[in-house]
């Protein structure tokens, strides 16, 4: 493996991060979801300070916050942020994560010391194979390792900690964020933007080695309740109304080859039944519906409405409602005006060396919100792969690439901030 162009530790950050169990968890009412979250925010709140980052805080919702001061001799130079989230999803467990480094890579299969019957195939993971040489990290089988997003986490501590060390790189003001609760949805409910104070942020939470991402779906979520009669089984004979069994019809009527995840890829979009809370009395189905044209997402819900109905209609004394809820918009929408935010980024993806890839997200990304709320923030790789899971991996070669982006994305703003962009800075 080549040796990375800027030594800042990150690997070693990433190693620590990942044995505090960070968790984040949807039934819950409290923010963040967890307490342990707060655990890994305070520390980088600490750390900020130790690199001598005076005005880094935690707020009260755990959000931390904290500025790289300038040392371009430009005025002017528009702040930039860099976001990364510190949760792990509900779906695996992220306690007592044991770190596992393959050290140069050859290609084979990856195996778990805590569970010898499972295994990262090379054959299944097509992306191992540009990684031969270099040193991969994996869990040790029992949890997901927490790469989505302590990665990214890791890599804008190494990306500052190299910032604040070598002043006479030029760049104008830079800003980061850590974050609760991305994985439940909830990353950006009190992220303050204004607080925040950046003209754009770019989030390190994306796969490949050198993707960008600028956009994803629109996305709604959709609960359609059935409502039945209950009473004695044994004295059910023309009164009872099943209503598990009016939604089990429901689900039956959605299109069985097409709209839903299992069918789809690229830019199709799906409808997607993926909870369910059933009683005879009341049964209801959480749907998911995604499409990166927001226009077809009402088209997506007037089809579910009108299943719903048909299956209602079809078992008499039973009714039903439908509750349409947004949940994020494609960011691609706020991007397009703003052609700088994505071609600077693409700018610093080819300086470090790599070929630039603007995919598409089959997602959303805290970005998603944060762009309409007024903080185009479009998503950069920070080198996970099979997040979620006990599969998950990560290279160290591609971390190493990461923060060599992020240092080369704040030199690109200092050096495209014309005499005439410092004059419209200072009017504003």
């Amino acid at each position: 493996m080549n040796a990375p162009k800027y030594d800042t530790g990150c690997v070693e950050r990433f190693l620590e991060y990942v044995k505090i169990d960070t968790q984040s968890r949807e039934d819950s009412d409290t923010f963040p979801s967890t307490l342990s979250q707060l655990d890994l925010l305070s520390r980088l709140r600490d750390e900020l300070l130790a690199l001598g980052l005076e005005d880094a805080v935690m707020d009260e919702h755990g959000y931390v916050f904290a500025t790289i001061p300038a040392t371009s001799a430009k005025s002017g130079v528009p702040t930039i942020g860099f976001l990364a989230h510190v949760d792990t999803s509900p779906e695996m467990s992220g306690a007592g994560v044991k770190a596992i480094i393959h050290r140069n890579y050859d290609g084979s299969d990856l195996a778990f010391p805590d569970d010898p019957s499972a295994m990262i195939s090379f054959a299944d993971n097509p992306h191992l194979a540009t990684q031969i040489g270099n040193d991969i990290i994996t869990a040790s089988g029992n949890t997901l390792l927490g790469a989505d997003n302590k990665a990214g986490v890791a890599e804008i501590m190494g990306a500052a900690q190299y910032l604040v060390d070598h002043p006479e790189i030029p760049h104008g003001p830079v800003r980061i964020g850590f974050t609760p609760d991305e994985e439940v949805g909830n990353g950006t409910k009190f992220f303050d933007t204004d607080r925040f104070g950046a003209f754009c942020a770019y989030t390190m939470d994306g796969e490949t080695l050198g993707e960008l991402q600028v956009e994803t779906f629109s996305a709604d979520a959709i609960t359609v309740t059935f409502h039945g009669f209950n009473t004695h089984p044994g004295f059910a004979k023309g009164r009872m109304v099943n209503a598990i069994k009016v939604a089990a019809d429901f689900i039956h009527r959605l299109p069985q080859d097409s709209l839903s995840p299992e069918t789809t890829a690229g830019y199709e979009g799906f409808v997607h039944p993926y909870m369910v809370d059933a009683s005879v009395e009341r049964t209801s189905v959480k749907l998911l519906v995604r499409d990166f044209v927001t226009a077809n997402l009402e088209e997506m819900e007037q089809r579910v409405g009108q299943l719903a109905s048909e299956a209602a209609a079809a078992h008499p004394g039973s009714r039903v409602e439908v509750k349409v809820e947004e949940n994020y918009r494609n960011m691609k929408e706020v991007l397009d005006q703003h052609p700088d935010v994505v071609e600077n980024a693409l700018e610093a993806i080819r300086r470090a060396g790599l070929e630039s890839a603007v995919e598409p997200i089959r997602g959303g990304t805290d970005g998603s919100r944060l762009s309409f709320m007024g903080l185009p923030t479009p998503n950069i790789f920070a080198g996970e792969h099979n997040f979620h899971s006990r599969f998950e991996w990560i290279s160290t070669y591609d971390m190493h690439k990461a923060v060599e982006v992020i240092i080369e994305l704040c030199r690109v703003w200092e050096e495209r901030t014309s005499a005439e962009d410092r004059k419209i800075t200072a009017l504003d």
